[in-house]
C-alpha cells in the first residue's frame, strides 16, 4: 500500500467513514459449492443470499452508484453469488468507479469468458476463487472447472485465490502441487490462500483441527519463499496461528461496510455474516490487516495503537457534529 493510500484511509477513518465497501452484487450463481457461507441461513438477516430480492440492468448500476457516492469508499470489493452473472451491467460500472478513484476487486469463479475490456481498467483487481486441485475442484466447483478458467483468464492478469481445507491438509504437498501449478500460468499475477473460517458450532468437514492450521502456516512459511507469486508475508502468515479474538478487535471488520444484494441489507459482524468462529477465522484480509495493526511504527506504539485511537476519534468528532 502507498503511503497516499494510507494517508487517505487514516482520514476516512478520522471523519467516522470506513474506507472499505463490499457488495453482494448478485444473488445468482450457478456453482453449489459445499461450505459456501453466503448461501448458509442466517448469513444476514436470519436469510441467506438467496431469499433477498437483487436487482439488475440499470437500477443495479445506479443503485451500487448511490452506494458508492454514500459510503466513499477509496475500496470497493464486488462479490456475490458470482458478479459475472450480471457481467453487463458490472461492465458499465467499472470505468465509472475508475474515474471516482476507487480501487476495485472482482471476486469471480471465472465461469465465463472475463470481458476483455476489464483488462484495460487501471484500478480494477481480478480475484479468481480455485477450490484446491483439478480433481477436487472441477467436482466442487463445475461448471467453473480448470479447463473453463483457464480459457475465461486469457487475455487477463488475475490473482487466484484458494481457502485451505482440512481436506487439503490430509495429502503431503498438496499446497505445494497447488502453488507450482498456478504460479506457472502467465495469466496469475499473484496467489492468495485463506483457511476455512466455519460458523460458531459448525462441523463442516471442511474445519481445520488446530494442528492441521499450524501445519498449514509453517507450509505457507516455506512456500513464499519458493513461489514469489505466492504474495503472503510473513507477518499476515504468523497471524493465521492467533487470529483476532472478535469482531470488535478485527481491523478488517471494523473498516469495511459489506452489503446484500438487495443494496439495503448489511451484513454483519464481517463479510461471514451469521455468527463466524473468530478463534478459527482464516480470512486473508483479516490476517492481513491485522499484520498491519501489529507493526511496531515507534517506541511500542504500533500501527493499530494509532488505527484504534483514530477510530474513537472519529467516532466522537461525528457524535459531536451530529449533536451540533
Amino acid at each position: 500500500m502507498k503511503t497516499s493510500e494510507v494517508i487517505q484511509a487514516w482520514k476516512s477513518v478520522l471523519s467516522g467513514r470506513r474506507p472499505s465497501l463490499a457488495i453482494e452484487i448478485t444473488r445468482e450463481c450457478p456453482l453449489r459449492c459445499p461450505g459456501c457461507y453466503a448461501y448458509e441461513d442466517g448469513h444476514v438477516g436470519g436469510l441467506n443470499l438467496r431469499q433477498l430480492q437483487d436487482k439488475r440492468g440499470d437500477d443495479l448500476v445506479q443503485g451500487v452508484l448511490a452506494l458508492v457516492d454514500e459510503h466513499r469508499p477509496l475500496h470497493l470489493s464486488i462479490v456475490g453469488g458470482d458478479p459475472l452473472v450480471r457481467h453487463h451491467e458490472v461492465s458499465s460500472l467499472l470505468p465509472q468507479l475508475n474515474d471516482r478513484g476507487i480501487y476495485v476487486q472482482v471476486v469471480t469463479s471465472a465461469f465465463r469468458q472475463i470481458p476483455a475490456e476489464w483488462a484495460q481498467i487501471a484500478r480494477l483487481n481480478i480475484v479468481v476463487s480455485i477450490d484446491g486441485l483439478q480433481p477436487e475442484h472441477d467436482q466442487r466447483r463445475k461448471p467453473a472447472t480448470y479447463a473453463r478458467i483457464l480459457e475465461n483468464i486469457r487475455g487477463h492478469q488475475v490473482t487466484i485465490h484458494c481457502t485451505i481445507t482440512a481436506q487439503m491438509m490430509k495429502r503431503p504437498a498438496y499446497l505445494q502441487e497447488f502453488i507450482e501449478f498456478w504460479s506457472a500460468k502467465p495469466e496469475i499475477k499473484k496467489i492468495w490462500m485463506s483457511m476455512f473460517t466455519p460458523q460458531i458450532g459448525a462441523t463442516d468437514p471442511e474445519i481445520l483441527t488446530r494442528e492441521e492450521r499450524a501445519q498449514a502456516a509453517a507450509e505457507l512459511f516455506r512456500l513464499r519463499r519458493l513461489f514469489p507469486r505466492l504474495d503472503m508475508p510473513e507477518g499476515l502468515i504468523q497471524e493465521f496461528l492467533h487470529p483476532p479474538a472478535s469482531p470488535e478487535e478485527c481491523i478488517f471488520a471494523q473498516t469495511t461496510h459489506t452489503i446484500s444484494a438487495d443494496l439495503k441489507s448489511r451484513i454483519t459482524p464481517c463479510q461471514f455474516g451469521g455468527t463466524p468462529d473468530c478463534s478459527q477465522c482464516g480470512c486473508v484480509a483479516s490476517m492481513g490487516l491485522a499484520a498491519v495493526g501489529n507493526y511496531k511504527v515507534a517506541m511500542g506504539v504500533t500501527a493499530g495503537d494509532i488505527y484504534w485511537a483514530s477510530t474513537s476519534l472519529g467516532k466522537a468528532l461525528q457524535r459531536k457534529k451530529r449533536a451540533a
